[in-house]
């Protein structure tokens, strides 16, 4: 995936490019570890784990991480990972065209009404711009009534629970079907 900027939206112009590690560690480290960012799970990382984890995403052959700009500034950062490979190994049985999403928006204490629904909408539109993806899978925390609004809201259907190591997680999926009728997007 390429750095691409997407449709301007009411909340500005979002883009999105490759995590620099050394130069976003930082800025990622205070996201990550907000208060508000309990379900990202590095609530108690230093610096230098924040540093260790995305390095190793950088060198992972399938988990990617990009730090997405609004009007061209830092405001949320997405993962992308293929299922097959990481995080949900064993859990559920994989399809062709699968794609693993995380994302998280910066932790502010001016939020932005629509900014969350618009990020996770170029997200997924960005994901769908490769023409092999034909579903886009999430895991979030089952406690974290919010993004499962907010997945239903893009056209995720839920499936079930599943246990992973580090939380009880919500296994979803979205088709490009079901996010063009959910968004009313032209993909």
């Amino acid at each position: 995936m390429s750095s691409r900027t997407t449709s301007p939206t009411a909340v500005g112009t979002l883009s999105l490019r490759p995590l620099d590690v050394l130069t976003d560690a930082g800025l990622v480290h205070r996201w990550v570890t907000h208060p508000k960012s309990a379900f990202w799970l590095m609530s108690d990382h230093r610096l230098q784990d924040v540093e260790r984890e995305y390095m190793a995403i950088a060198a992972h052959p399938h988990h990617d991480a990009f730090l997405g700009l609004r009007d061209g500034e830092p405001a949320f950062l997405m993962e992308r990972y293929d299922p097959a490979h990481v995080e949900l190994v064993g859990l559920y049985e994989p399809e062709p065209g699968d794609v693993g999403m995380h994302f998280l928006v910066a932790p502010t204490d001016t939020p932005v009404h629509g900014f969350t629904r618009a990020v996770i909408t170029a997200v997924m539109r960005e994901l769908f711009a490769e023409p092999a993806v034909r579903r886009v899978v999430v895991e979030p925390d089952a406690r974290n009534t919010a993004v499962h609004v907010l997945n239903e809201a893009v056209g995720f259907v839920a499936e079930r629970e599943i246990a992973k190591p580090e939380k009880r997680a919500l296994l979803s999926f979205c088709t490009r079907e079901r996010f063009r009728e959910a968004t009313g997007e032209d993909l």
